[in-house]
């Protein structure tokens, strides 16, 4: 990332960028399992677990 500002040098540009798309996915599925941990009750946690596994990409019919 030094060369990339210091040196403008654009040939690592699309590394970085998804470095950091995947260290963002990474913070959101981080903080809805969170939510889902941390739920005060049953139907929030339900609630929230369903979120998780929708962002992840779980199918329907591999939940249970």
């Amino acid at each position: 990332m030094v060369e990339y500002h210091l040196a403008y040098d654009d040939d690592y540009a699309e590394e970085i960028h998804q470095g950091l798309e995947q260290k963002l996915d990474a913070m959101v599925r981080h903080e809805l399992y969170a939510k889902y941990k941390t739920a005060p009750t049953a139907e929030k946690r339900e609630q929230a677990r369903q979120e998780y596994l929708n962002w992840r990409g779980v199918f329907q019919n591999f939940r249970w």
